[in-house]
């Protein structure tokens, strides 16, 4: 008897695991991932109404992405910058100047799953002044906006001027930035110079960058109004970047070049542009840069005749300063005419857009 309720005892023991164990495995079965759907965008331009159909001038768009079993959400703007995002709801400003109609591409995903949609906005940024020097001050540069450069010759492409911070290279007079050249023996150098940085004082990523200039005359004078990547401390050069709004050589009369110079593309850059300026270093022309995610354009008295296709393959989407110098020579300024004694570059104005 002792045996035989020992046996029954182990069926229903058995029994009894079998079952838990069946209904266990039942409830640890994998849950199937559930694809996205009903993806809605709503994409309402900040300011828009019937006066005013894209907006306030502000650029700033608010978006509400949704759909049924979606965890995160990507969109494409439209401008060359892409958000990845969990919450679909979130604010995002355009930067290009004017108005201007984008593609967007809206993608929800549940793990490997997604579904999408695209959809066109049209939005107005109306540019706003964010920093400018109208040189308006007598005497030395704005210290607050600007630092001199001083340094011997030779520094950098083998140029031959030593800058300088004399009131005789550079100096603020009559509503106008003047930076003058000369040939003197200054040190080892047989020019002196000036050349003055934004770089610690003011920086900025995208925006309209507007300058009236006459560049100076004279074979061997090399005159820029530029910007440098504000990393360039830490990265070097070209890895910062670099983007040449006014640029010209003495040798070549009537000529402006504007250029952008990254890894691989730097000296003899491809990504450059000229055009003819007709009495440059007589008369003030308007040089102008307009650079955004997906482009750099350039323009002289509102004419646009270079476009640099811009992207996060380079190094132009975060912080540039300003630079204002006139080199002597140089690797591209070359041989400087024996008879030249002085020669100045004027600035009126520089003024940043947002």
């Amino acid at each position: 008897m002792k045996k035989y309720f020992s046996k029954i005892n182990l069926i229903i023991v058995l029994y009894c695991f079998l079952f838990i164990s069946c209904s266990g495995s039942n409830l640890e079965e994998p849950v199937v991932d559930q694809k996205p759907a009903n993806l809605k965008v709503t994409a309402t331009i900040v300011g828009a109404n019937d006066q005013n159909p894209n907006g306030d001038g502000s650029g700033m768009v608010n978006f509400n992405l949704t759909a049924t079993n979606a965890t995160s959400y990507k969109i494409v703007l439209g401008n060359g910058e892409t958000k990845e995002i969990t919450n679909g709801s979130f604010s995002y400003t355009y930067t290009a100047s004017g108005t201007t109609t984008y593609t967007l591409y809206v993608s929800a995903y549940n793990a490997g799953k997604f579904v999408s949609k695209s959809l066109s906005i049209t939005v107005l940024v109306e540019p706003k002044l964010i920093w400018s020097d109208e040189f308006n001050t007598d005497g030395a540069p704005d210290a607050s906006k600007w630092t001199f450069q001083i340094w011997d010759h030779g520094r950098v492409n083998n140029e031959l001027q030593s800058y300088t911070n004399r009131s005789e290279n550079t100096i603020v007079q009559g509503g106008v930035l003047k930076i003058k050249a000369i040939r003197e023996k200054y040190g080892k150098a047989d020019f002196t110079s000036g050349r003055l940085e934004s770089n610690g004082k003011f920086d900025f990523t995208y925006g309209k960058v507007v300058i009236r200039a006459k560049v100076p005359t004279g074979v061997g004078t090399w005159p820029a109004v530029w910007m440098l990547g504000s990393n360039i401390g830490s990265v070097g050069w070209p890895a910062c970047g670099e983007i040449d709004i006014l640029e010209s050589v003495g040798k070549e009369l009537n000529v402006n070049h504007s250029s952008v110079h990254s890894p691989g593309r730097s000296g003899a850059t491809p990504d450059t542009g000229t055009i003819k300026v007709p009495n440059d270093n007589t008369e003030f022309h308007v040089y102008t840069a307009d650079w955004t995610a997906s482009y750099i354009k350039f323009y002289v008295d509102d004419k646009l005749f270079y476009t640099f296709a811009n992207s996060d393959k380079f190094p132009f989407n975060k912080n540039f300063y300003l630079i204002v110098n006139l080199a002597m020579g140089g690797i591209w300024g070359g041989p400087v005419d024996p008879g030249f004694t002085s020669s100045t570059l004027e600035v009126d104005y520089i003024r940043v857009y947002n």
